[in-house]
């Protein structure tokens, strides 16, 4: 399970009246099988997959400020994965191209239990803090994988220079495969 909560933009305007620019991160995952094809995308456009759904798409980020609620959830029921899926693959993207240095505040977690309680967080990424992230518009999150018939985790924390979600997948998750 993941989710994410993201700011909006204020902008002041060319005769000094600010303006909210809402922030369109999107949460998405890529499942593959073991021959490192591609078996399916959940994202805003395709909310779900075998034992895997998609809250749906935050046009706006929080525009009155930190609401401190999750913006977008993915949840997995790793039970009911489709079997020949062998690994999992999160992704952020920004999807109107506004750089992660602008954003006051963005942060996303990868975690164990549900959308009201956390069992145990895999992995925390603070992507409006972090220079890391600053001038890049996407990032690899981690992988859920098989080993040994069980699934373990990995965290990545990898911005790229991917502008779309097609592009992220098809030039950088791969190298994670």
């Amino acid at each position: 399970m993941c989710w994410s909560k993201l700011g909006a933009i204020s902008k002041t305007g060319l005769f000094g009246n600010t303006k909210i620019v809402p922030v369109d991160l999107d949460l998405s995952l890529a499942c593959f099988d073991s021959n490192k094809n591609l078996k399916n995308v959940v994202y805003f456009g395709n909310k779900s997959a075998s034992g895997i759904v998609h809250s749906g798409d935050d046009l706006t980020g929080d525009v009155d400020g930190d609401d401190g609620l999750d913006n977008e959830i993915i949840s997995i029921d790793l039970s009911r994965v489709d079997s020949n899926v062998d690994q999992i693959i999160f992704v952020l993207n920004s999807y109107n191209q506004i750089d992660f240095n602008d954003i006051p505040f963005a942060s996303i977690r990868l975690y164990e239990g549900t959308p009201t309680r956390v069992n145990k967080v895999f992995a925390t990424y603070n992507v409006a803090r972090d220079h890391t992230f600053a001038y890049k518009v996407s990032m690899i999150l981690g992988k859920l994988y098989k080993h040994n018939g069980e699934w373990k985790f990995s965290a990545i924390g990898e911005p790229t220079a991917d502008k779309k979600l097609e592009e992220l997948i098809g030039r950088s998750v791969i190298k994670y495969l």
